[in-house]
């Protein structure tokens, strides 16, 4: 379970560093980072899958995503007495992204090339990953360093001393791209698995052209898509080899007397046949309100068979009735059981909900002078946190 989320130098983010629990409720109002720190995590899972640098090339670059503001703001500055306004940079431009775990952490360091006079290349502005560190327990130090990567080195503790791995590496490759085995690096293998197996449902789509809304191929689906496109699939495996009466009761919970059927058609697909009280047929997902389609796609998602490591919410009150919200609230609780559950939210009646629930940890965002912070948090409420060098 991770911990602590650290972020430096990212869009609103100058520099964050957030306790987390079982059950996370990220809210706060419009503009107070809510996205970019949704955002941050996602970067983090991207270095488990390769695609770090090509997801901030997404988001713009560097230069987009880098933070705006001076590197310090003084205490001169949060008074009024003097404007908000640029300085010599002291560090180098690094945008630092990190978390600690309960056996491992992990941190990233991003920056521009370093520019050379006898080299020319058209990706001058694509960012290096200049750092890259794994450790032991939650707090960085020197003596629990287990894989330090610095530039294109990358090196493991073995015993008292140190083997290098790699001393070539592309410098837009992580080292979970490069290295890991069993003899040399066992803790590269378990932090890339532990960060491969974190779910992001941010895009159901509900649309009438959505395949959602189309009988679909069938396959055992123990893991929902992204996108939903199949869920009749997911929902059938759930009732073969997951918690069928569970799904029941989240559906009677939101819909009460409603019942759920999956219909085998010919061809091998799946189609969803829905069941309302008082209706002489049951609605085909083509027919369904996207508000209860989208209830559904949260229903498949959140009682997997397969739980995450960390499944990931954003906005999931989107197309739902404030009805709904109690229900759904129920059902996040519950999985958050069977692993770790980040939800980021702006509907008081389901931050209400999940607030029943004595585990809820609620981090509630503002912005002060431009910059994402955590309503309530001084400098000593900080979890401990050092960005290795």
């Amino acid at each position: 379970m991770l911990k602590t989320l650290a972020v430096a130098n990212y869009r609103s983010i100058n520099k964050l560093v957030i306790p987390l629990g079982r059950l996370n409720l990220i809210t706060g109002p419009n503009g107070s980072g809510k996205s970019n720190l949704y955002r941050a995590l996602r970067l983090l899972a991207e270095t488990a899958q390769g695609g770090v640098v090509n997801a901030l090339a997404r988001e713009g670059g560097l230069d987009s995503t880098f933070w705006a503001g001076p590197e310090n703001i003084s205490r001169r500055m949060r008074n009024g007495e003097v404007p908000v306004e640029a300085s010599v940079r002291q560090s180098p431009k690094r945008l630092r992204l990190g978390f600690a775990g309960d056996d491992f952490s992990y941190a990233i360091a991003l920056g521009l090339p370093m520019p050379l006079p006898d080299h020319v290349t058209y990706f001058s502005l694509d960012p290096e990953i200049k750092k890259e560190c794994i450790w032991s327990g939650p707090f960085y130090r020197p003596a629990s360093l287990l894989v330090d990567r610095d530039g294109p080195m990358i090196r493991a503790r073995v015993g008292r001393g140190w083997e290098v791995l790699a001393q070539h590496t592309p410098n837009f490759d992580s080292l979970f791209d490069q290295v890991g085995s069993l003899r040399t690096s066992p803790e590269v293998l378990q932090l890339r698995e532990f960060i491969r197996r974190w779910r992001f449902y941010d895009h159901f789509r509900s649309d009438a052209d959505a395949p959602v809304r189309q009988p679909q191929l069938g396959t055992r689906t123990p893991v929902l898509h992204h996108d939903g496109r199949d869920l009749a699939a997911a929902l059938q495996t759930i009732r073969e080899i997951g918690d069928p009466e569970a799904l029941q009761a989240a559906i009677s919970d939101a819909f009460p007397g409603a019942t759920l059927n999956i219909a085998p058609l010919q061809g091998g697909r799946f189609a969803i046949e829905f069941y309302q009280e008082g209706l002489l047929r049951p609605l085909s997902a083509a027919e369904l309100s996207d508000g209860t389609l989208r209830y559904l796609l949260l229903v498949a998602a959140l009682l997997t068979p397969r739980p995450p490591t960390l499944m990931v919410l954003n906005e999931p009150e989107t197309s739902l009735h404030p009805d709904l919200l109690p229900a759904l609230a129920r059902l996040i609780i519950r999985a958050s059981e069977q692993c770790q559950v980040w939800v980021v939210s702006h509907a008081r009646r389901l931050i209400s909900a999940l607030q029943q629930d004595p585990e809820c940890n609620c981090i509630v965002l503002e912005k002060n002078f431009g910059q994402t912070g955590m309503v309530g948090q001084r400098m000593l409420d900080e979890p401990a946190w050092y960005w290795p060098d």
